[in-house]
């Protein structure tokens, strides 16, 4: 039997074997842990390097753009100053050009404005025929061009007139179409457009506004027309405006350069606005298609317009934002007026509204009325005038193909027609022709026969 002593001591050797492995265990791992994260503590200070080294990097680069942006600050303040200075002296210069070139005895009729871009070429072509006719009404019908964009060409030819006041308009915000495919140069005219008859009416302070454009010739009796109509159109708030262009006003279907109608189809092409009728247009001036918004009926609002039966404008603009749309066919045949008017001793009254839709009631009343499929070689074998009627817009392009005046409608208006009637010279003689809309008869009051 073992004795009591010798069996505790071996259980305290026991326990203390025990004790040291369970130490070496612990040291060990212990060992491995420092081991381990003195790997992750050396990781941790490479990042760090590396990361302030990158924010270092772009602390330098933050810096250098901010030296940058002062430079462009500095650049921007003393261009902005040059800027100031130009437009002080183009103010100057165009008020001294306004006040050589108006009377102040004389209230002008118009200012006159001519739409320029980029064809110098077309703008002398412009602006010396309009030169030949001006001399004699200089205070009545200042001069401008109104250039838009930075084409020197342009610009040179434009500062090379004494007689006119230089316009600059430009627009460097990017144009946005509101379809694919569109031409952006709508929208540039648009805008422009806009500007400059701002310009006119609101810094300049002129009560109406002739605008033409850069690949147009004007007629003699220009500025006489317009001066007998500026009081009309003031008078009759039915009239929109004045336009010195018949859509069918080719050589084969006019006679008599004295007659004068009302339209409820914008012309365009040299056209006289007041400063009543710009203030309410501007504020919704289209972004682009200035023209057929204008013809649209909910801008014009039953206000017609008035226009002559031989134009007293030319447009030889074969090249330009259309691309020659129509030239051939309806621009180069166009007849401008080569026959003294004497406009100052004409009475135009008769274009009043109440007085006019009795006269034009009277001679589309009287006209014979032809009718059926042979209506048109039947028309050409008369030596009255005559009226045929059309059904719809299909038929009216029918009948104007066959006779060769212009088909296209705008907003339910065929081209020059007033109450639905289009009318024109029959091969250049006093006869008349009328196309009649399936409901004008009972718009001018005319019984069906």
């Amino acid at each position: 039997m073992v004795p009591r002593t010798a069996r505790s001591l071996c259980d305290i050797r026991f326990l203390l074997l025990l004790a040291a492995a369970a130490f070496i265990y612990i040291q060990v791992r212990l060992f491995a842990t420092q081991s381990e994260y003195a790997d992750r503590l050396a990781a941790a200070e490479k990042a760090e390097s590396q990361c302030t080294s990158h924010t270092r990097s772009l602390i330098d680069q933050i810096s250098m753009q901010q030296e940058k942006i002062v430079l462009l600050e500095e650049s921007k303040k003393v261009r902005d100053e040059e800027y100031y200075q130009l437009k002080t002296l183009v103010r100057a210069l165009e008020k001294r050009n306004l006040e050589a070139l108006i009377s102040k005895n004389e209230v002008p009729v118009a200012a006159v404005v001519i739409m320029a871009c980029n064809r110098p070429d077309y703008l002398q072509r412009t602006v010396d025929s309009i030169l030949k006719y001006h001399s004699s009404v200089s205070s009545k019908f200042p001069l401008f061009v109104s250039q838009d964009g930075t084409n020197p060409d342009v610009k040179s030819k434009a500062l090379s007139y004494s007689q006119i006041t230089y316009m600059q308009h430009v627009d460097l915000e990017p144009v946005h179409t509101e379809r694919p495919g569109e031409l952006i140069a709508y929208y540039k005219i648009a805008r422009h457009y806009k500007w400059a008859l701002d310009e006119l009416f609101t810094k300049h302070n002129f009560n109406r506004v002739i605008i033409l454009e850069d690949d147009m010739e004007i007629a003699p009796d220009f500025f006489d027309y317009f001066e007998a109509t500026s009081t009309l159109l003031d008078n009759d708030k039915t009239i929109m405006a004045v336009s010195s262009w018949n859509d069918n006003g080719q050589v084969q279907f006019v006679h008599d350069p004295e007659t004068l109608y009302r339209s409820d189809f914008f012309p365009g092409l040299g056209w006289m606005l007041t400063k009543s009728t710009w203030e309410e247009l501007s504020p919704k001036w289209p972004k682009a298609y200035w023209d057929d918004w204008v013809r649209l009926k909910e801008v014009h609002k039953d206000r017609q317009f008035i226009r002559p039966e031989i134009c007293r404008t030319y447009n030889f603009g074969e090249h330009g934002s259309s691309m020659g749309q129509f030239f051939k066919q309806y621009l180069e045949p166009i007849k401008l007026n080569d026959v003294h008017v004497d406009w100052k001793s004409a009475d135009v009254s008769y274009l009043r509204e109440d007085k006019y839709l009795v006269l034009f009631r009277k001679i589309v009343s009287d006209a014979k009325p032809v009718h059926g499929p042979d209506a048109v070689p039947t028309a050409h074998n008369l030596d009255v005038d005559v009226r045929i009627q059309y059904s719809d817009q299909r038929d009216f392009e029918r009948l104007a193909r066959q006779f060769g005046i212009f088909e296209e409608w705008k907003d339910g208006i065929p081209r020059t027609a007033y109450k639905g009637v289009v009318v024109f010279r029959y091969n250049r003689t006093q006869r008349r022709i009328f196309l009649v809309g399936p409901d004008s008869l009972r718009q001018l009051g005319i019984k069906h026969s």
